[in-house]
């Protein structure tokens, strides 16, 4: 089973047609559409107090995250002193999910950040450069791309081993051919284009034309499917250290946490459910974000 950010999105990507430079004017008005976008601003409040909340973590934690009591195992939620309830090791899940958050969010963003870099670069010199350069590089992209998501970020933490590196190298590759591919298929359309090959004749060299004619109108698009791979990355991230891929114990990570409690499902089943609840919410809310920022692109709007 694959894992893949909504077809909108590819969609957008995929037939966005090419337009001159973008204006300060345009991107005002994206910002105005955006804004108007309920359910975008939602998630982005949302998404908003889960940064903040993961980096003041150590001022927002009741209790000590990482310190074990076997007389507070497993306590249901309200509990005095323990407002979420205890995990397994008798550890405040209200600490752990509020520390948790920064080791989650960091492994959702930082590969689809790093694959943005790469697959950009990649993609975008295939899309302009064309001919065997093109070829050259999308086959050998190909050649990844072929392999579902999920399995080949299993196969790729399973040769590397368990951590936290080589977890998000593994992310790293997994969203480097998507993204590549985006921004081939887009610099491609923007390099047929008249301005394109008005500034080709007026004697501009490739540097000047990528950098000035080029760049400007393929980077929106490519943000705007990379953030939709953010949800993605959540989950897979949170599905390796499930299963023993990612990070670490006794670091506090929510998909680490939801393999820790799955002993508990049956003694205290909203507990366990909680950091599952926390990624279902934030994978959410990156689609619900990203979704906006694609409407408020659309040129024909």
């Amino acid at each position: 089973m694959d894992i893949s950010p909504p077809a909108s999105s590819l969609a957008a990507a995929d037939t966005l047609p090419p337009t001159p430079r973008r204006s300060r004017g345009h991107w005002a008005n994206v910002g105005a559409r955006l804004v108007r976008n309920p359910g975008a601003m939602i998630a982005a409040a949302v998404l908003l107090l889960l940064i903040l909340g993961a980096l003041a973590a150590p001022w927002l934690m009741p209790a000590d995250p990482f310190a074990t009591s076997m007389f507070a195992r497993l306590k249901p939620i309200g509990t005095a002193g323990h407002l979420l309830g205890s995990d397994e090791l008798g550890r405040d899940m209200l600490s752990r999910l509020i520390l948790g958050g920064r080791l989650s969010l960091f492994m959702g963003i930082t590969p689809v950040l790093l694959a943005f870099v790469i697959g950009s670069g990649l993609g975008i010199l295939a899309g302009y450069a064309g001919g065997i350069i093109n070829t050259g590089i999308m086959r050998s992209i190909d050649v990844l791309y072929a392999f579902p998501s999920v399995l080949l970020a299993i196969a790729l933490s399973g040769a590397l081993g368990a951590g936290i590196f080589n977890a998000l190298t593994s992310l790293t590759i997994v969203f480097v051919p998507q993204i590549a591919r985006i921004a081939e298929s887009v610099t491609t359309q923007v390099r047929r284009s008249d301005y394109v090959d008005a500034a080709r004749a007026s004697g501009a060299g490739a540097f000047t034309i990528v950098r000035a004619h080029v760049l400007g109108n393929v980077l929106g698009p490519i943000f705007v499917y990379s953030t939709s791979l953010i949800s993605v990355s959540m989950i897979l991230a949170s599905g390796l250290s499930f299963l023993g891929l990612g990070v670490k114990p006794p670091e506090p990570e929510w998909g680490l946490m939801l393999n820790t409690l799955r002993t508990a499902i049956y003694t205290q089943p909203w507990v366990a459910a909680l950091p599952g609840a926390f990624i279902f919410v934030t994978s959410i809310s990156f689609n619900l974000l990203s979704d906006g920022l694609r409407s408020a692109m659309e040129v024909k709007q």
